[in-house]
């Protein structure tokens, strides 16, 4: 292979890498894929129990999505939510949703009554402190991050691609990043926008 072929190969490889790497910047300033993911611990569940990342390391995967009680497009998905953890629980998977908003309408009283009556089948924590979020670069809910087995962000942003009707849902981008993850594969999509309720952060 001549120098000018290979600076040329060279030079595409360099372009695919900081592509791939753009892609998760364009959606998310504060972490990108591959990075290991942000330690949290000693978050209040509806189960009134304290809750660390560090609970769920025999999982192959995690799935951390932030969630809340008001947001429409958030509700839209918690049927879908309780379904994924139903169908990967077998499989190694852990689902944990995570609220920091701290309205009436989602704080811990009132995520107690939505867990129990649509039967949530995952942790429901409840961080005031806004943290994790923050760490995560989260902007809305809900918003997904998956972490692989050594806790590494493999996948982050959108659930699928129609937050209001399940039956017309044509990408399940967080179901292919979790066939991925648990093959020993990188996702084909790794980075999308996630669609939602922006959350509200205080000042």
């Amino acid at each position: 292979m001549s120098c000018r072929v290979a600076l040329s190969c060279l030079a595409v490889v360099l372009t695919l890498s900081v592509a791939a790497t753009g892609l998760a910047d364009k959606f998310n300033k504060k972490v990108d894929i591959g990075d290991a993911a942000p330690v949290w611990s000693g978050i209040m569940g509806t189960d009134d129990a304290e809750h660390s990342l560090s609970d769920y390391k025999d999982a192959k995967a995690i799935v951390q999505v932030f969630t809340c009680n008001h947001c429409p497009v958030a509700v839209n998905y918690e049927d879908r939510l309780v379904e994924l953890q139903k169908d990967y629980a077998e499989r190694g998977v852990q689902l944990v949703a995570i609220n920091v908003n701290n309205m009436e309408a989602d704080r811990l009283p009132a995520m107690k009554r939505r867990a129990e009556s649509k039967g949530f089948n995952f942790p429901y924590l409840y961080d005031e402190s806004q943290q994790t979020a923050v760490e995560c670069g989260a902007n809305v809910t809900p918003h997904v991050f998956v972490l692989d087995g050594q806790r590494k962000i493999a996948y982050m942003g959108a659930i699928d691609d129609n937050w209001n009707d399940a039956s017309k849902v044509n990408k399940h981008y967080l179901r292919d990043a979790l066939e991925a993850v648990l093959a020993g594969e990188t996702p084909a999509v790794v980075s999308t926008k996630a669609q939602g309720c922006g959350i509200m952060y205080e000042k």
